[in-house]
């Protein structure tokens, strides 16, 4: 997987994650102004990502990540 198709992922399980658009997202989105999520989202994305590109993410690591892009550089250390 490139890091496009990556990306592209990664935008989609956030939106469904965050009950969000697609379209409404992009790599600059960041999770606490832009998404106001609370803490079970991020865990409902952690779960999503490691369910569908099968990578092994920490908690706090993800919830350390401000913005998409930053989780995005997370899950492609991972893989």
């Amino acid at each position: 997987m490139d890091r496009k198709e990556l990306e592209a992922k990664v935008l989609e399980l956030v939106a469904a994650s965050y009950k969000k658009e697609v379209g409404d997202l992009s790599m600059e989105t960041s999770f606490k102004e832009d998404l106001a999520g609370a803490s079970v989202q991020m865990v409902a994305l952690v779960a999503e990502v490691e369910n569908e590109l099968d990578a092994t993410l920490m908690l706090a690591d993800a919830s350390a990540c401000a913005t998409i892009k930053e989780f995005v550089d997370l899950v492609e250390e991972e893989l």
